[in-house]
């Protein structure tokens, strides 16, 4: 059984289920999906996708504020804080410092960051950290916040290994997206290779970067299979206990077992 730690569930295309959510689901259970963490990357947009994933258990949520996101309302902690209060929401984010599509002066940004790392450190939530092009920055401000006290995940993990020691010795865990299956990819695979077995996870980070033989084409969580082979094959391991580790970390991280 299969866990993607980051989906956008609100943001997949459903033409192959005729538009169905429900049919989704049922398709993700039959091909062993077991849970599904869907994450939030506004506030516009998170009642509509609570709604949409109330009737299903094996689907848990974040919220926050993704940190290229400039329209809309800006996340105050106390929003935050009575949003995050809800049973289905296990993490906080996906939050953190992206300098490659945001410019110019990035106080707000590093101030939003700041105000997330508060509000899952008030709740003992772990955070989905979302870093590009930022990759020390983000570091420097999760250790200057005091952000080891609750952990996290390193989501779509693009760093070499040198990073990835960093972050684990910040309680963070190196989440592989399909990203790690592209030929161009060598350092990622190279983490892969090296990552400790009770510190990573999988993901599809779906509707985007769908794995090969699937990339540039719509993504779904279904899709976490190919990800979890391609690791297997990293480490003279099998699918199944690539799968299996994975699937224990998610539950000790959130401690949901």
């Amino acid at each position: 059984m299969f866990i993607d730690s980051h989906c956008h569930l609100d943001r997949i295309d459903l033409k192959p289920y005729n538009n169905d959510f429900a049919a989704f689901v049922q398709d993700a259970r039959a091909k062993q999906i077991e849970h599904m963490l869907c994450i939030a990357i506004d506030l516009e947009s998170y009642p509509d996708m609570l709604a949409l994933t109330a009737p299903y258990p094996e689907i848990s949520l974040s919220v926050g504020v993704h940190p290229n996101v400039t329209e809309g309302r800006e996340p105050s902690v106390d929003e935050l804080l009575q949003l995050a209060k809800h049973e289905k929401v296990i993490a906080i984010g996906e939050t953190g410092l992206d300098y490659f599509r945001s410019e110019g002066d990035l106080a707000w940004q590093h101030q939003r960051f700041k105000n997330h790392i508060q509000v899952a450190k008030t709740l003992n939530k772990p955070l989905i950290i979302h870093t590009r092009e930022a990759g020390h920055d983000s570091l420097d401000v999760l250790k200057a916040e005091g952000a080891e006290q609750v952990g996290g995940i390193i989501h779509c993990f693009t760093e070499d290994w040198a990073y990835a020691k960093k972050a684990l010795d910040l309680n963070f865990y190196i989440s592989f997206s399909g990203i790690v299956t592209f030929k161009n990819a060598q350092a990622i695979q190279e983490v892969a290779q090296k990552i400790p077995a009770d510190r990573f996870l999988i993901e599809t980070d779906s509707p985007y970067l769908a794995p090969m033989p699937y990339r540039g084409k719509p993504n779904y969580p279904t899709y976490v299979r190919h990800v979890a082979e391609y690791i297997a094959e990293l480490r003279n391991s099998s699918v199944e206990d690539i799968a299996e580790l994975s699937r224990n970390n998610f539950y000790r991280l959130f401690a949901m077992r």
